[in-house]
């Protein structure tokens, strides 16, 4: 079974809405960041603060790479994930959900969060934010299988809207596992 993998810019939802999707299909959900975490046993600033962006991209790409060789999974990653090359290609090869969240709304949800790097060492963090979606979002439409606008929906509403989705373009996809 094809994995259903979640793209889209810090803030859009992706980890909380593909815990809820996998929820709904029964499928197991993975998150790059969150394995990275536990994998290593520091948190993302501190990969970034002793490795820096390059440092962690690597790391990023080989849990990416580790994560797709599942099979059926939901997999959530970080919204720099398309920013080499070597995981567009890879991505290609599974379902691949872009959340397309507009920048006031991704700044909105991500103004009191210390735990983003690349807008803690900013003095504006809505203008990285602007930037960061002009060079990113052609490469998540790239990418994409199907794009959905996440803004302002409850994550209920959001996670049926991905499932009503699915089942209209890959109905394959939107049927949950059996338990056997």
């Amino acid at each position: 079974m094809q994995n259903i993998v979640l793209v889209g810019p810090m803030g859009a939802g992706k980890s909380t809405i593909g815990r809820g999707l996998a929820g709904l299909l029964r499928r197991p959900f993975f998150d790059t960041d969150q394995e990275i975490q536990r994998r290593t046993g520091v948190d993302i600033p501190t990969i970034f603060e002793f490795e820096g962006e390059a440092g962690f991209r690597k790391r990023e790409s080989a849990m990416l790479q580790s994560l797709l060789e599942r099979d059926g999974a939901v997999i959530a990653t970080g919204g720099g994930i398309v920013e080499r090359p070597e995981n567009l290609d890879l991505l290609r090869e599974h379902f691949v959900i872009y959340l397309r969240v507009p920048v006031d709304e991704q700044f909105r949800r991500t103004r009191r969060n210390r735990k983003r790097p690349l807008l803690n060492e900013v003095a504006d963090p809505r203008a990285k934010l602007q930037e960061l979606f002009e060079r990113r979002d052609p490469l998540y439409r790239e990418i994409a299988s199907m794009t959905l606008e996440g803004r302002g929906r409850r994550v209920r509403d959001a996670v049926r809207g991905v499932c009503d989705a699915l089942k209209v373009q890959r109905p394959d996809l939107c049927q949950p596992r059996s338990e056997g």
